[in-house]
């Protein structure tokens, strides 16, 4: 990746709709630079591009975090059955006290609660989880490519 993808992926981070005129324009290339460019990103698996959706604006008012314990052995495993779900928006091996975090957007406290009971806590080798709620979301995108 060079300079000028970069500043591509910035174009489309921004704006994953924005037309490839405008980014070329922008960046003083062919529009046909852009469009070879991003389809190789897009190939590559470099980007995605995708609908970022507001939780609350959509009915799930009750995000939360979970911290998740999982025997070793089993740990894998857990990760895949825990990815499935629906209502899991992130899934992370992390290190330290938990094996996982995994946040979770549901409708309200009641599906939230039942998520945990007949599902979470179900999955083979899980051993314990801790639960935040989101109180307030200050920042909700994706990462951006700083160069």
């Amino acid at each position: 990746m060079d300079q000028l993808d970069y500043s591509i992926l910035s174009h489309l981070q921004a704006d994953g709709r924005k037309p490839f005129t405008e980014i070329a324009k922008s960046l003083g290339v062919t529009e046909g630079t852009v469009r070879k460019r991003a389809a190789r990103l897009l190939e590559e698996d470099v980007i995605r591009i995708i609908g970022l959706v507001d939780p609350h604006k959509v009915g799930f008012d009750t995000p939360a975090i979970i911290h998740v314990c999982v025997n070793p052995p089993d740990l894998d495993r857990a990760a895949k059955t825990i990815s499935a779900f629906p209502e899991v928006s992130y899934l992370l091996m992390v290190s330290g006290e938990y094996d996982l975090l995994v946040e979770v957007r549901c409708r309200d406290r009641e599906h939230f609660a039942s998520f945990l009971r007949e599902r979470l806590q179900k999955v083979e080798g899980i051993t314990r989880t801790v639960s935040a709620m989101v109180l307030h979301t200050y920042k909700l995108e994706e990462v951006s490519v700083v160069v």
